[in-house]
């Protein structure tokens, strides 16, 4: 038997500097996480949460306008250690899990984050970036945004955009209309000759 598939559409707001401004030894760090877990089709469970930043807890003035974050939110959000132990619970043992993404640097900054809190990278499963599968499937030649994406479509995006869980949402409705699209484009197996005649019908007639 198959075993089922868990789909982890995941998106990460980071921390970023102030423009023109060098701060030593700054990386960007994981402040809001969305997830959305789909099993057999279903959405199966939905997370979002502020996430205290562990090496510059203070946010900078142009990360709180840009991303509508304030520095309480961080504040009391879960420490970097628990969002890890979140994120470990999404490795379910009986399942097969792809985790998909838009865009290849939620995955890279979780791995530098883990990397410089001395902690291991949570995840056992497959990686999609759903944005190059976008590009490739589409022969654009630069990556397209992901809200852009989704208005290509025709749509719009859930929510609004910058916020963690609104655009883990709006990623897995770009998957679905991708893989509805890739399924359209398969070539239908050729008809055999069975298939076109029923022949106990035929052979009724004869008989």
């Amino acid at each position: 038997m198959r075993a089922k598939r868990q789909y982890l559409f995941i998106d990460f707001e980071f921390s970023m500097p102030e423009r023109n401004v060098r701060v030593k030894d700054f990386f960007a760090e994981i402040i809001e996480v969305g997830i959305v877990a789909v099993v057999d089709d279903q959405i199966v469970e939905q997370f979002s949460s502020y996430v205290t930043p562990l090496k510059f807890p203070k946010l900078s003035e142009r990360c709180k306008s840009f991303l509508h974050i304030t520095q309480q939110q961080v504040d009391s959000g879960l420490s970097f250690y628990d969002f890890i132990r979140k994120l470990e619970e999404f490795n379910k043992s009986n399942l097969e899990t792809t985790i998909v993404t838009w865009g290849n640097m939620d995955m890279k900054v979780l791995r530098h984050n883990c990397l410089k809190a001395g902690v291991k990278f949570p995840f056992q499963a497959a990686e999609l970036d759903l944005s190059m599968e976008y590009k490739r499937f589409f022969g654009d030649q630069n990556q397209t945004g992901l809200w852009k994406a989704v208005q290509e479509y025709g749509k719009e995006g859930t929510g609004r955009h910058h916020r963690a869980l609104d655009d883990a949402l709006t990623t897995y409705n770009i998957f679905k209309l991708v893989e509805k699209d890739k399924r359209y484009l398969e070539k239908p197996k050729p008809t055999t000759i069975g298939d076109r005649v029923d022949f106990s019908k035929l052979l009724n007639e004869f008989a």
